[in-house]
C-alpha cells in the first residue's frame, strides 16, 4: 500500500512541471502570457479558499473559529512577508518603498516564497488526502490521485506565472515550484503511519492556508494588476480572474464536493 501512496504523490508532484511548456518562449510572448496567467492565478486562488478550504475546513470545526484561523493565517503571511523585506534590505541595503530599484537589483519578491509556502502546506495535504484514500482502497486511491491531478493543473499553471513574475527565472521557477509540490510525498508517507494523529489537524491548518491565498492574491498581486491600465489588457485580467475561479468550482464538483 504504501508503494502505491508514494507513486501517486510523486505523480502528483510532477503537475509542478507543467511550467516546461513555457520555457523558451520570448521575453514579450512570455510578458503577455505572464499578464494572463497571474491574474488567472488570482483566481484560481480565490477559488482554493472560498471553494475548496474554507468549506472543507468547515465540516469540521466551529464556523467562527474558521474565520478566525483564516485571519491569523492572512495576517501571518502579513508577518513573513514584512520579515522577508526587512532581511533583504539588511543584507542588500535596498530602499524597500522604491519598486523601480527593486526591479532594477533583480531581486525576488518576498511574494514568491509566500507562494511557495502556502502551496508546500496544501501539497502536505493532498499527500494525506491520497494516502487516506489509498487506506481505503486502491480504486478509490487511484480515483482520488486522477482527481487531484486534474485540480492541480490549473493551480500549477498560477503558481508558476507567481514566480516568475516575482523575479525569478522560469528555470529556478520549475525547480522550486517543484520542491514545494513534492512535499506531497511527505503528506503521504505521514499520512500512512500517522493518519489517526494527524487528521485532527488538517482542517485547522486548510484555514490557516485559505487566509495565506487570500493575502498572496488581494495583496501582492491585484495591486501589481491596477499597473496595467489598457482597457484590453483590464478585460483579459478580469476575463483570466473569472477562468480561475470557476475552474475551482468545477475541480470541486469533479472532487464531489
Amino acid at each position: 500500500m504504501l508503494e502505491w501512496i508514494i507513486l501517486a504523490t510523486i505523480a502528483v508532484s510532477l503537475i509542478s512541471l507543467v511550467g516546461v511548456i513555457l520555457l523558451g518562449l520570448k521575453d514579450n510572448l512570455m510578458r503577455r502570457i505572464l499578464v494572463f496567467l497571474v491574474a488567472f492565478a488570482v483566481g484560481a486562488m480565490m477559488g482554493g479558499a472560498f471553494v475548496h478550504l474554507i468549506p472543507e475546513s468547515l465540516e469540521s470545526i466551529d464556523a467562527m473559529m474558521v474565520f478566525i484561523l483564516v485571519f491569523a493565517g492572512f495576517m501571518t503571511f502579513f508577518v513573513v512577508e514584512k520579515f522577508l523585506h526587512w532581511r533583504h534590505c539588511h543584507e542588500n541595503n535596498c530602499d524597500v518603498h522604491n519598486e523601480k530599484l527593486a526591479e532594477k537589483s533583480g531581486r525576488i519578491k518576498p511574494v514568491a516564497y509566500l507562494n511557495l509556502i502556502g502551496d508546500g502546506v496544501h501539497n502536505f495535504f493532498d499527500g494525506l488526502i491520497i494516502a487516506t484514500s489509498f487506506i481505503t482502497s486502491v480504486e478509490v486511491g487511484i480515483a482520488s490521485t486522477i482527481a487531484i491531478m486534474l485540480h492541480e493543473i490549473p493551480q500549477e499553471f498560477g503558481d508558476f506565472a507567481v514566480l516568475v513574475h516575482s523575479g525569478m527565472s522560469t528555470r529556478k521557477a520549475l525547480v522550486y515550484n517543484f520542491i514545494s509540490a513534492i512535499v506531497a510525498v511527505a503528506g503521504g508517507i505521514l499520512g500512512y503511519f500517522f493518519l489517526t494523529h494527524l487528521e485532527w489537524v488538517a482542517p485547522y491548518m486548510l484555514a490557516a492556508s485559505a487566509g495565506g491565498f487570500l493575502y498572496i492574491a488581494a495583496v501582492d498581486l491585484v495591486p501589481e494588476m491596477h499597473n496595467e491600465w489598457k482597457p484590453h489588457v483590464s478585460l483579459l485580467q478580469f476575463s483570466a480572474i473569472l477562468l480561475g475561479f470557476v475552474l475551482m468550482y468545477y475541480m470541486k464538483i469533479l472532487l464531489g464536493g
